[in-house]
This record gives structure tokens, C-alpha cells and sequence, in this order.
């Protein structure tokens, strides 16, 4: 078999390379993993109870969505308190628990920190409501003189990316009309202003508090995000974030003096590395035009990781896939960090659904392609993030009742288009019927989003009884990633295939190849596949299907 192109650098030189490089890490969205208190929503005692099973799974370490003090509007993601624990949630003492119990079971913990924006109920907001137009409580947001005729129009033409104008105007304290105020995701989460170097002092405290409490390190929201163009001028373009549902404006995100806060928050996390030699780690929610803009963010002094999004976003399509992970593996395993590679999370349509294009019960075609994306994804070089609810593979739930939605798209727009709580139902544990073990209530219990008859089928006491399930297909993934030193960091070379088929090589002759066709091809390897995403015959890779195989290729 001939191979072509090597793609990317090989590992750092490092005597002990950092944990982080070629960690997979899995998603908890707390509200949703398991409820400990009978209130519906999941919680960190939840959490806590989980780790075992996240465990057996065999992931390095859990990235918690929020759980500060927050009212909730965006779940979480309006924060009142970036240093303590919302009481739905539990309290710092059950947090202090459950950090201790991951590290005693070897896993990490990363916490979700929301920098670009805060709650319209955080303490700072509402001092600057109070305090008035000019005053240095209003300069830690990006409030501004409205335009036309008594300032009733606003300071500008951006559009929020969850719908509607990108401005709200207040009211002041003697009742008149007042100045606006930036929100680019809704009116509940105003926009600070990072070039008021409070903010930044703020956000240094608030890592520092965690630190001190043994995280690991943080996922950050939106962090190609936080600073404006200083002038806030008009778009040409103003609807592009709302249109695309990602942050396009030029004049919103991807500003250059980012760039500058990763370096600081960077050397924070260096600095508790020296003290006792843990590597903390950062990794951004970027999302930006090219791989090569995404680099920038992980050079030897940013971020460690940058999520990938290339690759979830990619159809279903072997020119498609090969691309993106071509252009990450140049880009951006060229500035000597690995490539951070995601398939599913809280914000996106699951890949059973997406993939298939199938109704959500339906676990065809769409369900085949997912395990054959998960198989790759594993056999890539860098790391990989892992949203719960994935290794069972779950649908996204897509006839979710108007009147139990909450996703604030939703609320703003009126139009399912695109809204997340399909991805957000809480997960099946056991059973045969809701709450499926989610929640520890008397009979009867709810769960804050109701989950459909045919989460049975994926509960995960099923799920680990059946050997041919998604979870023994990522558990066993996951062991031969840890034990395989093929895997995790390094390089691929790509072999010729056939049309419709990826091949890839990685060090001492693992060889990964991917069928995105529905009908069977000639295996690119000869005996018997290491693992396959699906029955896998000797010489042949069935369509939809991604298998594994030690080959004697010679190495990248």
C-alpha cells in the first residue's frame, strides 16, 4: 500500500509530555447528568456519584458546565458569582468533595468560566443601572448614547447571535429613557468591557479562587470573544451572527488584544505548574474563519487547546473530513500544541441526528456513521472531547413541546431553528420509563426536560450489558488509546483509497480507514481489524464503517 503526505509535526520534546496533549476529556452538563437531591436537576453530588462509571469509561478527566449563582436564564451561562456554587447545584463543600473523589479515581476537572459576558443580576450590572451614564460602574460594561431623534435607535446596527438587536436601552433612575447597553447573546448577559483593566483583575481573582480549590483547569466560553472594536461601529453585515449562529462579526470577536488575555491567564496557570508541578490546563471555545486564524490561539504561550469545530461542523463526506483534518494537522499541530477534536456538545444537534438525517427514534443509518466518526476521531493524533450522552448513543430528542423549551434561542425568536434543549434531556440511566434513574425523587419525579420513551433503549445499564453498544465501542476505544503508543500524540500519513474511503497511517503501523459509503469496499489491510465500529469481515470495510488495524506500513 503506497502512503501519501505526511500531515503534521510529531510531539514536543519533552522528557514527560503534559497530560492535556492527548487527554480526552468528557462533557458533563451538570443539570442534566445525574439529580441526587430530587429537585429534578442534576447537581455535583450527581456528579460525584458518576465518577465511577466515567471511570470504567476510561477518560482522563470532566469538564462541568457552570454551576456558579446565576439565574439561570441561559442556564448557567449568565453568571451572578463567578466564585461559588449556585445552591440548585450544591456548595463548595460538595465541590471540595467531588474534586477530591475524581483525583483519588485519577481524573482531572475542568471548570466552564464565561468571561465575555456576565448576568443581568450580577452585582456589577446592577450598580451600573444605578449609578448612571458617565460613571465607572457603567464602564465595566459597553454602555452608549442611543442614535436618532432623543437617542431611540441603538449606538449601532449589530445583531445579538441569539436574534434580535445586539442593544437594549435601560431606564434610568428618574424613569427617563437611558442609555443601551451590548449583549451579543441576549439582554440577560450584558457584555463586559475588557479594555477597563477591572475586568481582567476580576477574572484573575476568580481563576485564582479555583485554582486554590485543585482544578485542573478551565474551558473557556467564547474565547475568541471579550474585546470590541473600540468605536463600535456599524456592520456591514449586521445579521451574520444570527444568521450562522457563530460569531462572525469582525468588529464583535476575533480581536487582536485577545490575544493578550490568553498570555496572562497562560502565566497564571504556569505559575501554580511551578509550584507543584501539576500542569493546569486552558482550553477556548474558538471559533474562527481558518484553521491557520485558530493556530494563533494555541502558540507556546496561549492556550493549551483550542476546541476544533471543523470537524463536527463537516457533512458527512470523505473529501470533507479529509480536508479539515489535513488543514488542523498543518495549522495547527504546527505551532507545537495538538489538535482538540469534538464531535458533539451541549450547542449542537447530536451526530446520531445529524448525521442521519433521520427521525430522532431512528438508529439506522444515523447511528452507524456516528460510531464510525467516534472510531476515527479516537484514532486521531492530539485530543478529544467527549459530550455526555455520546458514548450511549443518544438522538437528539426533536419533538420536545413548545411549552417545556427553554433554550433562550427559542424565547427570543420563536423559531425551533438550530435550539439546543434536544441535546439537553437529562440522561437515562436505568429502567424502563422516565426518569430512567436520572433523579433520586419520589415516584413521579420529573425531570427539567422530559425525556422520550425510547431513552430506554440507551439507558446505560443496558448500555454496559450489551456488548455491541456505542459504550463498549468508546470504552474499548478509549482502552487501546491509553495503551497503544500508536496513539494520542504524533502524526498520520494518509495511504491511497478509494473514492468515498479515508485511510490513515499513524506511528508503528496503526492504520485507521473510514468507509463513508453505504455499500462495502476491499479493506485496506489484510486480517483481522483490531476494532471495528460495526461487524467487520476479514478483507472487507462494510459502508458506514470505521475499523482499526496494526499493519506492518512503514511508520510516518
Amino acid at each position: 500500500m503506497k502512503l501519501q503526505d505526511r500531515v503534521g509535526n510529531g510531539p514536543a520534546h519533552l522528557a514527560a509530555p503534559p497530560w492535556w496533549r492527548d487527554a480526552v476529556i468528557y462533557q458533563v452538563y451538570v443539570r442534566s447528568f445525574l439529580d441526587s437531591t430530587g429537585d429534578g436537576i442534576g447537581d455535583l453530588a450527581g456528579v460525584r456519584a458518576g465518577l465511577p462509571y466515567l471511570k470504567k469509561l476510561g477518560v482522563d478527566g470532566i469538564w462541568l458546565s457552570p454551576f456558579y449563582p446565576s439565574p439561570q436564564r441561559d442556564h448557567g451561562y449568565d453568571v451572578a458569582d463567578y466564585c461559588d456554587v449556585d445552591p440548585v447545584f450544591g456548595d463548595l463543600a460538595e465541590f471540595a468533595l467531588l474534586v477530591d473523589d475524581a483525583h483519588r479515581l485519577g481524573v482531572k476537572v475542568l471548570l466552564d468560566i464565561v468571561p465575555n459576558h456576565c448576568s443581568s443580576e450580577h452585582p456589577w450590572f446592577a450598580e451600573a443601572l444605578a449609578a448612571g451614564p458617565g460613571s465607572a460602574a457603567r464602564a465595566r460594561f459597553h454602555f452608549a448614547e442611543g442614535r436618532g431623534r432623543d437617542g431611540e435607535e441603538p449606538p449601532n446596527n449589530w445583531h445579538a447571535m441569539f436574534g434580535g438587536p445586539a442593544w437594549t436601552r435601560v431606564t434610568e433612575t428618574d424613569g427617563s429613557p437611558g442609555q443601551w447597553y451590548l449583549h451579543m447573546f441576549t439582554p440577560d448577559q450584558p457584555d463586559l468591557n475588557w479594555r477597563n483593566p477591572e475586568i481582567g483583575a476580576y477574572f484573575d481573582h476568580a481563576l485564582r479562587f479555583w485554582l486554590d480549590r485543585g482544578v485542573d483547569g478551565f474551558r473557556i466560553d467564547v474565547a475568541a470573544g471579550l474585546f470590541k472594536h473600540p468605536d463600535l461601529p456599524d456592520s456591514p453585515d449586521p445579521e451574520a451572527d444570527a444568521r450562522t449562529r457563530d460569531s462572525v462579526n469582525p468588529l464583535a470577536w476575533n480581536r487582536p488584544e485577545v490575544h493578550d488575555v490568553w498570555r496572562h491567564w497562560r502565566s497564571v496557570c504556569e505559575e501554580y505548574t511551578a509550584r507543584d508541578g501539576r500542569e493546569r490546563l486552558l482550553v477556548g471555545e474558538v471559533s474562527v474563519p481558518t484553521a491557520r486564524e485558530h493556530a494563533r490561539y494555541v502558540r507556546p504561550d496561549e492556550l493549551h487547546q483550542a476546541f476544533f469545530f471543523d470537524l463536527l461542523s463537516a457533512p458527512w463526506d470523505a473529501d470533507a473530513f479529509r480536508k479539515v483534518i489535513s488543514e488542523a494537522m498543518q495549522d495547527i499541530a504546527g505551532t507545537g500544541s495538538t489538535v482538540t477534536w469534538v464531535l458533539n456538545n451541549h450547542d449542537q444537534v447530536r451526530t446520531v441526528t445529524r448525521y442521519g438525517e433521520l427521525g430522532a427514534e431512528s438508529s439506522g443509518l444515523g447511528a452507524s456513521r456516528a460510531r464510525a466518526a467516534a472510531l476515527l476521531m479516537l484514532a486521531l493524533p492530539g485530543g478529544a472531547y467527549i459530550y455526555q450522552g455520546e458514548e450511549l448513543g443518544l438522538p437528539e430528542v426533536v419533538d420536545l413541546p413548545d411549552d417545556v423549551l427553554t433554550d433562550p434561542i427559542f424565547r427570543r425568536t420563536g423559531s425551533r431553528a438550530r435550539i439546543r434543549d434536544g441535546c439537553r434531556v437529562p440522561l437515562p440511566w436505568s429502567g424502563h420509563a422516565s426518569p430512567f434513574g436520572f433523579t433520586s425523587g419520589a415516584e413521579g419525579a420529573k425531570p427539567w426536560l422530559p425525556q422520550p420513551g425510547w431513552f430506554a433503549e440507551h439507558a446505560t445499564d443496558r448500555a454496559l450489558a450489551d456488548t455491541r453498544s456505542f459504550w463498549h465501542l468508546y470504552r474499548d476505544g478509549l482502552q487501546l488509546r491509553a495503551g497503544l503508543p500508536q496513539l494520542g500524540e504524533g502524526t498520520l500519513r494518509w495511504l491511497e483509497s478509494r473514492p468515498g474511503v479515508l485511510a490513515f497511517v499513524r506511528s508503528d503501523g496503526l492504520v485507521c480507514a473510514v468507509n463513508f459509503t453505504t455499500s462495502p469496499v476491499p479493506a485496506p489491510v489484510p486480517g483481522v481489524p483490531l476494532l471495528s465500529s460495526g461487524p467487520c469481515p476479514v478483507g472487507v470495510l462494510p459502508g458506514s464503517t470505521s475499523a482499526w488495524w496494526i499493519s506492518d506500513c512503514n511508520a510516518p
